[in-house]
């Protein structure tokens, strides 16, 4: 197998027309700076304790939706969309018109994560399923006419009105097949050693350097490391998301990408990415053990109500799935009448579980809101 020596790798060359041809990378990546591996060995270990953590927690597959949809505003916020956790929840008939196309963006990525990690029981990670992600990512929403599950076959840029004046000019979309093919075996290469968690990063400077698609390249790319990470059985479940991180260093994420284009500097971008894992996914153990106490809370406020203590707590287990409902909503999870929803529902608003949130008297909508502001954190 070939080996690729990460201090003298070259990324690739800048033609006369300033497009960047970049190198391929399938092969056994070795390296001898101590701080990289410094790096990974910090970032598998906080990998290796949200595993366990999600092993051991009970239910976790009630929150693990509000994940995808933080996700998915995360996301949506580095490429402009300022819907937010608490909108993302509501229902399209909620949203105010103007900001109807940046939900709609956002439930689409909810639909290509949830999608795309189902799929992932049937087939490997693999072009396919990027493809596939990216179909229902631009379905319906204001990139639908950017070829959705479709390679480019035009030039594309990042940054500046023209290609004369871009910040970047990926490679030609001649090429771009070829190297996606290329990033593809490198990632389902299992005669190397590389670690996976180097191996995404590398993936994901790759495929944003390639820049395959006409739209919506940023959030496949960010998407490409969890689904990854998933394949690879180095996590359980959903629960390491970087767009956050990216979003919260944006110039150094950029600014790292563009070393590695212009000098070569593969082991910068790699802390940086490895920093960036290991800090979310200390945060997300965090994130998992506030849910867990808050759930013991709750379930101990709920136990003082009597008769209706069962079914108090079949709707906070509910809750975790679905924190934003209505009387009929919660009729229909139960199923119980609707006054006797209504009474419920009013029970968990006194003792501070849920909270109505449009202030209408017919319709209203009640929120979890001190579950989905962990999630807001």
């Amino acid at each position: 197998m070939h080996r690729i020596v990460l201090e003298k790798w070259k990324s690739g060359t800048f033609d006369e027309s300033r497009i960047f041809h970049p190198s391929e990378i399938n092969g056994e990546w070795i390296w001898t700076e101590p701080a990289l591996t410094q790096a990974l060995t910090e970032a598998a270990s906080v990998v290796g304790e949200l595993k366990a953590v999600s092993r051991l927690t009970p239910n976790i597959d009630r929150f693990i939706g509000l994940y995808a949809v933080r996700e998915a505003v995360e996301s949506g916020r580095i490429e402009g969309t300022r819907t937010n956790v608490e909108e993302a929840l509501q229902k399209e008939d909620e949203i105010p018109d103007e900001k109807r196309d940046d939900w709609r963006e956002i439930q689409n990525y909810i639909q290509a994560l949830q999608e795309s990690i189902a799929a992932l029981n049937e087939l490997p990670f693999s072009l396919r399923l990027i493809r596939m992600a990216h179909q229902k990512l631009l379905q319906g929403v204001r990139g639908e006419n950017k070829m959705p599950g479709e390679f480019r076959r035009t030039q594309n840029w990042i940054g500046g009105a023209t290609l004369a004046d871009a910040v970047f000019v990926p490679p030609p979309h001649t090429e771009v097949m070829r190297l996606m093919g290329d990033l593809e075996s490198f990632l389902q290469n299992d005669r190397i050693s590389t670690s996976p968690l180097v191996r995404a990063g590398i993936a994901h400077y790759q495929f944003e350097t390639i820049h395959p698609f006409l739209d919506g390249n940023g959030r496949i790319g960010r998407l490409l490391v969890v689904l990854y990470l998933l394949d690879q059985k180095l996590l359980l479940h959903p629960t390491l998301y970087l767009s956050a991180f990216f979003e919260k260093h944006k110039p150094a994420y950029y600014d790292k990408l563009m070393r590695v284009r212009e000098r070569h500097d593969m082991a910068g971008w790699l802390k940086f990415f490895l920093h960036g894992v290991r800090e979310t996914a200390e945060a997300a153990c965090n994130l998992i053990s506030a849910v867990v106490e808050l759930k013991k809370t709750c379930e101990e406020k709920i136990k003082t109500g009597g008769k209706r203590t069962a079914n108090g707590l079949k709707l906070l287990d509910e809750l975790f799935a679905r924190p934003s409902v209505g009387v009929a909503d919660v009729a229909e999870m139960l199923n119980v009448t609707h006054k006797t929803a209504g009474d419920l529902v009013e029970i968990f608003v006194d003792i501070g579980i849920l909270h109505e949130k449009t202030g209408f008297k017919r319709n209203r909508v009640f929120l979890f809101r001190s579950y989905v502001d962990l999630f807001n954190n």
